[in-house]
């Protein structure tokens, strides 16, 4: 997970803006009258968000008053957000709010959606708070889907709040198969305790970023298998260690936890690998 900084626009903001347009003047009085339990339901989401509790959040007390589910978050978000200029500008600010367009949920795909931290469909009155709106990839979109946390362990670590960049804590290892593979997984540092490294374990496993990460190294070995070889050939394992960890380190400096820097500085940490593994 890669951290992202807050959105500076408030929950009520964002409301107002959304179903301000609202042609039907008797549906937009009926939207602007739920503005208050609206606004107050997103500082409830965000004193669960900040406490650590939001396993805790009751299934109730998160509609738009006087609107079922379905047509609240049609007409607030579908319409409202999506299809309307000054909701429109508020989805567009939160979507190109990711460096690159990189999904901050597995530091890869394209940003492509906004993914409803809290389902719309449990909790309307959220969603168009802009805590609860992150970009996402499509395929993170899709993975998440509707779950929702069932303990604090379960609580998926959020871009806007949870900040762990900063410690290096993705890692992985060489496996000698044919051909040669690496296993990503999550190793905290030991100035975390147990309640973060348990979220980022299962942040990792819900999106399945081991399995991508390989994938993606393995892509990366068949680009420089070729070079590794005459590298080996011209001045043997330690000038193969020096090119993969000087790749690893322009990497590292930009992403701590990147995959790719990940992937070189493993590979130069490995003799097997630098010896000629490589070639499997």
């Amino acid at each position: 997970m890669w951290s992202l900084d807050p959105p500076a626009i408030t929950a009520r903001h964002s409301y107002d803006a959304c179903v301000g347009a609202t042609k039907d003047p008797g549906r937009r009085r009926l939207l602007l009258a739920a503005g208050d339990s609206v606004e107050a339901a997103s500082e409830r989401f965000r004193r669960a968000a900040h406490s650590g509790t939001l396993h805790e959040l009751p299934g109730t007390g998160f509609t738009v008053p006087g609107i079922p589910a379905e047509e609240a978050v049609r007409w607030v978000y579908g319409n409202g957000m999506v299809n309307t200029r000054n909701g429109r500008a508020i989805y567009d600010q939160l979507m190109a709010a990711p460096a690159d367009e990189r999904c901050p949920l597995c530091g890869h795909g394209v940003v492509r959606t906004l993914d409803h931290y809290l389902p719309k469909r449990m909790f309307p009155a959220l969603c168009v708070d802009p805590l609860n709106l992150v970009p996402a990839c499509a395929d993170c979109n899709h993975a998440k889907g509707e779950s929702l946390p069932v303990s604090a362990e379960t609580t998926l670590l959020h871009p806007y709040l949870d900040h762990i960049d900063n410690d290096p804590w993705l890692t992985a290892r060489v496996v000698v198969t044919n051909p040669v593979w690496l296993e990503f997984y999550v190793s905290p540092p030991p100035t975390w305790g147990p309640l973060l490294a348990d979220r980022t374990r299962h942040h990792f496993e819900l999106f399945g970023l081991a399995e991508l990460f390989a994938v993606q190294a393995n892509r990366t070995l068949n680009n420089i298998r070729q070079h590794l070889t005459t590298v080996l050939v011209a001045g043997g394992r330690e000038l193969v260690r020096a090119y993969l960890k000087d790749e690893a380190a322009t990497r590292l400096a930009h992403r701590l936890n990147g995959w790719e820097g990940v992937t070189y500085r493993t590979f130069a940490s490995d003799d097997t690998f630098c010896s000629g593994a490589f070639s499997l």
